[in-house]
């Protein structure tokens, strides 16, 4: 693995701006320098940097996926650090170099063999990194379940939450609930000390009882449109808040079913581009051939066989990178949604953006979307 690499002759998307025939060098893991291809002629490297002449390709910061159950047979339900390695490792063939896995509704004490797996697994990952844990649940709606397990579904409990915050050692960054449940006020204060950041969803909320969920900073929403209260025009409800409050950011499941493309449009004609975060939200058969004594079949997105519940995607982020850019939707703007954004929404520093300083993750795609090199902390982990 070379400590130090050059990528020129690049379209560089850096999350905040495009820059033609440009080079970025990156060096000890990090990157080091973004310069002109002019300032790249005129500059001699060591013969220890590795020179790579993308061809114009795009060069821009690695896919962040801050919502993912599983993928290629995996998932956070099998409760193994195994099958959470083998998530990173195949997250970063398709240009993810960075991801929060996603544990569901599950209920006392299974949770804590699936809190654990993750834990056991950060700082092992030969691909994607693990940023850390988010919790879809178990302070959800009854009405608004989904494809949950309603086993899994608790009443909004303090002391839950201390139990559920210990045991994630200080690694739970995420976590959706329903804003209008009792004694949510008091969990969303305690999650606000200790910087977890809440999205709503699953919920049945009110528009006031949105409004009232932001007064506590409940201010990112999970999978917007789905499994919580649409639009209505006399009740605005939980989808009605989250598009009339500029503040407010959401995910977006880029399959094209969860989320009719016309309403992606919609969406960012509403909110602020900074306030849209692409995710994948794929299950454990993403990528794969679903077993025969499983209840789920594919038909664009996963749905369950004895009742056509719609229970989570495919995909991956690139996938819903190019399906955004087939909508119409420019490359520059959906990388802020894909990486800068989630970067930014769950407090990651050191990702997200191509700038000197950042850490090293990095995707270059030829302008047909491919995927060509995908380097995390300045390593290749797949290079074509």
């Amino acid at each position: 693995m070379n400590s130090a690499v050059c990528l020129h002759n690049a379209t560089v998307l850096t999350g905040l701006s495009t820059m033609e025939d440009c080079a970025v060098y990156v060096k000890n893991g990090k990157i080091a320098e973004i310069y002109s291809e002019q300032r790249f002629k005129n500059r001699t490297f060591s013969s220890k940097v590795k020179i790579i002449d993308v061809g114009k390709a795009y060069v821009l910061p690695g896919l962040i996926d801050t919502h993912i159950h599983g993928i290629g047979g995996f998932c956070t339900d099998d409760a193994s650090q195994k099958s959470i390695l083998k998530m990173s490792e195949m997250l970063a063939q398709f240009g993810i170099t960075s991801f929060i896995p996603t544990i569901s509704a599950t209920p006392e004490p299974e949770i804590y063999d699936k809190i654990k797996a993750v834990l056991h697994a950060m700082g092992k990952e030969h691909g994607a990194r693990i940023l850390g844990i988010h919790l879809e649940g178990p302070f959800l709606s009854p009405e608004r379940v989904g494809a949950q397990d309603v086993a899994g579904i608790s009443p909004v409990d303090l002391a839950y939450m201390k139990r559920l915050y210990k045991a994630c050692k200080g690694h739970l960054i995420n976590m959706t609930v329903a804003p209008e449940l009792k004694n949510m006020r008091e969990v969303a204060l305690y999650a606000n000390e200790k910087g977890i950041v809440l999205q709503a969803g699953h919920t049945n909320a009110t528009y006031a009882q949105m409004v009232e969920g932001m007064q506590a900073n409940i201010m990112h929403s999970t999978h917007i449109f789905n499994a919580m209260r649409p639009l209505h025009h006399r009740e605005p409800g939980t989808v009605g808040a989250i598009l009339t409050h500029p503040e407010i950011s959401c995910e977006i499941i880029g399959d094209g079913v969860h989320v009719n493309p016309n309403l992606i449009h919609l969406l960012l004609k509403s909110k602020p581009l900074s306030q849209l975060v692409l995710i994948s939200d794929s299950l454990k058969y993403a990528q794969t051939a679903i077993p025969d004594d499983i209840d789920l079949y594919f038909d664009q997105c996963f749905k369950r066989k004895s009742d056509d519940t719609i229970c989570g995607s495919g995909i991956t982020t690139l996938d819903g990178f190019r399906n955004l850019v087939s909508y119409g939707i420019p490359p520059e703007k959906v990388i802020r949604m894909a990486a800068a954004n989630p970067a930014r929404i769950m407090n990651q520093t050191d990702v997200g953006l191509l700038l000197p300083g950042k850490r090293a993750d990095i995707i270059v795609l030829d302008k047909d979307l491919n995927l060509i090199h995908t380097l995390i902390g300045g390593k290749f982990i797949k290079e074509n």
